[in-house]
């Protein structure tokens, strides 16, 4: 690995060991948890729970749908 103090290179060979993968599989890894912490806030998960806590249920989504269509252009007339 290019750039990395070997000290830290070390640190990431031997963690990759203890999780039995390879170096760079072990750094993405860290990259994605990172970048992607588990405790992070769904968008998608946020929104059913707020549907729930609303008290909306399937058939109301499916309701929904049905009177969803296709926006009508805008005018600037």
């Amino acid at each position: 690995m290019r750039n990395l103090p070997d000290e830290v290179h070390r640190a990431i060979r031997a963690r990759a060991a203890s999780h039995g993968r390879s170096t760079e599989a072990e750094i993405r890894d860290i990259l994605e948890q990172a970048v992607k912490p588990s405790d992070r806030v769904r968008m998608g998960d946020a929104l059913a729970q707020i549907g729930r806590e609303a008290g909306l249920t399937d058939a109301d989504g499916d309701l929904l749908a049905q009177k969803r269509g296709p926006a009508a252009p805008m005018s600037f007339d």
